[in-house]
Formats: structure tokens, C-alpha cells, sequence
């Protein structure tokens, strides 16, 4: 799946795109003004062939490309192409509004309460909205072994209770245990036979932590879990939705140990 099409199906509504400014000196056209009271954001311009200036937008938590034409009296909305056919509009945008959208989410993961697997060397990290009754999220834990025990995969776990109703309970005695480490591997490698309990009450502390990923994962748009996100060797931001298959595993994880 590629990151136009991860971004672009996610609905990022709260998530507010921190982009980089239009140059100081550059006086909107009024085309592009007039697209911009209807809620386009527009995040910068750059160079476009044919006599035209392009826009890279944003609108409805979606990028568009905008084409000013020479009069600077009208724009066209889309993809621009060669006589070869290849999309010219695909690489500014993904370096105007995709590339720090997904840097913006990347940091979000990371402030989200999460359970660590794996090394804290590893040199791949991999996030994943995770529910305690989810067969499919153990699926991807017996997966991921491999790279986990030989160091090269840390995969973070955050805890969101959606599947049943003691869901959530279960996450909050995963993270109020004094080693939420050791109590989820326990708990995945077990699989079906499982012994953890969901916990009577949830501590204040803890049904926060639980509230606050439920409210990331409710932004972004995601029902489902496994949700994973992971960055690809070009660094840009991947998601895969359920335990990977065939090949996608390793373009996610790495060579298999």
C-alpha cells in the first residue's frame, strides 16, 4: 500500500498538518485565494512545466495538486502528466503534504501509551493498535518472533479495548502490571489459553492512557485491529491493516533472520 493511499484513506480529522509556509514574498493569485475560502489548505507552490504554477493543498485531509495557468486568471485541480504518461503531480505532493503528515502522525504514535516487545536497540520500530481478545494481533506476535528475538524488531503495542467487553479491562491489567514487558508476552504466547483477567475497576491513570489511545485511533479512522504502522527503507510511513501475508511481512520487517 502506498502512502498516498494510506494517508488519503485515513480520516485524519483532528489531526491538524503542520506545513511549511508559501514564501514570504508570494502573493496568493485569486483563483487560488478563491479555491482557499472554500477550504483548501494550501501548504506550498512549486515549479510545473507548461507556463503554469503549481500548488500543492490540502482538502479534506486529502492532497490535491493545483495548476495556476499563465493569465493567472484560472486553475485546474488534479494530476498533471507527461507525454509519457508519468504522474508529475505525485512527487511534490508527497514532498508538500504527504511526507510531514506522516511525519506528524509518526510523532503522535509515539506519545500514545504503549507496550514495548523487543529490543530497545532494535533498528526498526513497529507500532500497532492492539486488543487483548484479537487473534489476529497474536497472529502478527507468533509472526514477528523471529525479527523480535534477534534484535532487529521492537514492535509497540498500543493497548485499545474494542473487540469485547472486558477488552479493555484486560489492556488495563496489561499496563498496570509491574512488568507489562513480560505480562503481554505471556499473555500472546499462551494464544487461546490465556489466563489474563480483566481487571475489576480501572485505575483513573489507566482508563486515561486507554481513553487517550481510543481517541488517536478514532481520528485517524481505524476500526480494526491490528492496525500497523511502520516506516519503509525510504523512510516514508507504511500501514498494513491485519497480520500480514506472503510477502508484505518481510517488505515490512526486514530479510527474515
Amino acid at each position: 500500500m502506498t502512502l498516498t493511499r494510506i494517508l488519503s484513506t485515513l480520516a485524519l480529522a483532528a489531526i491538524t498538518l503542520q506545513s511549511p509556509l508559501l514564501r514570504a514574498a508570494e502573493e496568493l493569485p485569486a483563483p487560488i485565494k478563491a479555491l482557499q475560502a472554500k477550504g483548501a489548505h494550501i501548504v506550498s507552490s512549486f515549479d510545473a512545466p507548461g507556463g503554469l504554477r503549481g500548488y500543492a493543498a490540502e482538502y479534506n485531509k486529502q492532497a490535491i495538486a493545483l495548476y495556476l495557468t499563465a493569465d493567472g486568471e484560472h486553475v485546474l485541480a488534479g494530476n498533471l502528466y507527461d507525454a509519457k504518461g508519468q504522474d508529475l503531480s505525485r512527487a511534490p505532493l508527497e514532498k508538500l503534504v504527504y511526507e510531514p503528515m506522516s511525519k506528524e502522525i509518526w510523532a503522535k504514535l509515539e506519545k500514545t501509551t504503549w507496550i514495548a516487545d523487543g529490543s530497545q536497540t532494535a533498528p526498526k520500530i513497529v507500532y500497532l493498535f492492539s486488543d487483548a481478545n484479537c487473534p489476529y494481533c497474536n497472529m502478527f506476535w507468533e509472526q514477528a518472533r523471529p525479527w523480535v528475538k534477534a534484535g532487529k524488531v521492537q514492535l509497540r503495542h498500543i493497548m485499545v479495548g474494542i473487540i469485547r467487553e472486558d477488552s479493555a479491562a484486560k489492556a488495563a491489567a496489561l499496563l498496570a502490571d509491574k512488568n507489562p514487558e513480560v505480562a503481554l508476552t505471556k499473555h500472546e504466547a499462551a494464544g487461546r489459553g490465556s489466563t489474563l483477567k480483566p481487571l475489576a475497576k480501572i485505575p483513573a491513570d489507566i482508563q486515561a492512557k486507554l481513553d487517550g489511545n481510543m481517541e488517536l485511533m478514532n481520528q485517524m479512522g481505524l476500526s480494526a485491529t491490528p492496525s500497523i504502522f511502520y516506516l519503509d527503507d525510504k523512510g516514508q510511513m507504511q500501514q498494513i491493516q491485519g497480520a500480514p501475508q506472503g510477502k508484505a511481512l518481510e517488505e515490512m520487517l526486514g530479510p527474515k533472520p
